[in-house]
């Protein structure tokens, strides 16, 4: 039974995904290239919100291509308004995104999550301006993984197809 009161994705895990970026493959366009996934980011709480599409994002708990695989962690000691600026610039960017429409490649998920960054003025790694392409390889090559699940999540489509276009190529 689908319930309407937020709850954090890590429910059923010992993860405190608090002040974090999160991020899942997309299926397909993961498999393609694994650096291209899903983001959303954590409140205080560790409950997710993630820009889902045209007018909509989801602030319950539950991310659009299900449970993250990777958290990237904040340290929002040096915030100024600390745990109540983070959660405010959060549910600010989720209201700015509910009235965008979704565009796979300029205004994404990607871009809520540096819209809010940026709304809380988050310096982190060496950041002050985020953008989608600054959030893409900073989660890919610093956030870490929640499970092997989710490594595997990530890379074994892209072992197999990088396989199967290997022996396709060699036997051609």
């Amino acid at each position: 039974m689908e319930t309407d009161t937020p709850t954090p994705m890590n429910s059923s895990t010992q993860h405190d995904l608090s002040f974090t970026i999160l991020w899942s493959p997309l299926p397909l366009i993961t498999w393609i290239i694994p650096f291209i996934g899903h983001m959303g980011i954590a409140d205080s709480r560790g409950i997710a919100s993630d820009f889902q599409g045209p007018y909509y994002v989801g602030s319950s708990g539950r991310m659009a291509f299900g449970a993250p695989t990777r958290a990237l962690k904040v340290d929002v000691g040096e915030l100024e308004g600390g745990a109540s600026r983070w959660d405010e610039a959060v549910k600010e960017a989720n209201e700015e995104y509910s009235k965008r429409m979704h565009n796979i490649c300029c205004d994404n998920c990607h871009s809520h999550v540096a819209y809010a960054l940026n709304a809380m003025d988050m310096k982190a790694y060496g950041m002050r301006k985020w953008d989608m392409v600054k959030l893409c390889f900073l989660v890919f090559f610093r956030a870490r993984f929640l499970s092997f699940t989710g490594v595997f999540r990530q890379f074994a489509p892209s072992m197999v197809v990088i396989l199967l276009l290997s022996l396709t190529v060699t036997h051609a």
